[in-house]
């Protein structure tokens, strides 16, 4: 199946929670090198690796990263592994939810992460207001882009998101969500504000919960599953 159509735009909320001195920071999935050309203008000594599934990405972002591996993170081999650690950041926008088994691949991160070691991420919402509404509907349809990228795998809301890190060994330090002008926003998260109250559930939280479109999260080394 192809992946997610390249582009060559750049998550600039990702990149603010990326740190600005960091030596070598290694992205999962970077598509065609946008945010390594971004953030390599601001610190081009750093070591800036690229993960990329796609052979025909990994190409064009060869010319953006001081190294790229072509291939998935999940069957990388322990020496290809083993080359990229320590590194002082592992990046993963809108990835997370592409892999079979993110818990795996955290907790391979875990047992190479270093004190300094932080993981930063870009998630999509799975309690997003537009998908609750589509479920509800029956128009549950899997698209190019977006939310309903037919190549997600794994589906996360901010409360999952926090268990997937915590269970892995790592703590969230830092976390906000992005939310968008959207047609059609207040309407539809006015339904889920009824749905919550029909159900007993935390109203204002549940409507919180469905605003933003990803959650962006930075997490270090901790938690429940450190030492595993």
């Amino acid at each position: 199946m192809k992946q997610t159509p390249i582009h060559d735009n750049f998550n600039a909320d990702l990149l603010a929670m990326m740190p600005a001195g960091a030596r070598r920071i290694v992205e999962v999935g970077c598509s065609g090198g946008a945010l390594a050309r971004e953030y390599r203008k601001a610190n081009p000594r750093c070591e800036y690796i690229g993960i990329e599934i796609d052979e025909g990405y990994a190409a064009i972002a060869r010319d953006r990263c001081t190294r790229v591996l072509s291939g998935s993170i999940e069957q990388l081999p322990d020496p290809d592994f083993d080359s990229l650690t320590p590194a002082d950041c592992w990046v993963f926008g809108d990835v997370l939810e592409h892999l079979y088994d993110p818990w795996a691949v955290l907790r391979r991160l875990r047992r190479a992460a270093t004190p300094e070691t932080s993981i930063v991420a870009c998630i999509p919402n799975a309690q997003h207001w537009s998908v609750q509404l589509r479920l509800n509907s029956g128009l549950f349809r899997y698209e190019d882009a977006g939310l309903l990228d037919r190549t997600h795998i794994r589906w996360f809301t901010r409360r999952t998101i926090a268990e997937l890190f915590a269970s892995t060994g790592f703590r969230i330090v830092e976390g906000s969500g992005r939310t968008f002008d959207e047609p059609h926003r207040e309407r539809g998260l006015a339904a889920v504000r009824a749905m919550a109250a029909a159900i007993g559930a935390d109203v204002e939280a549940c409507v919180q919960d469905a605003a933003p479109l990803q959650w962006l999260v930075r997490a270090v080394p901790g938690g429940e599953g450190a030492g595993t």
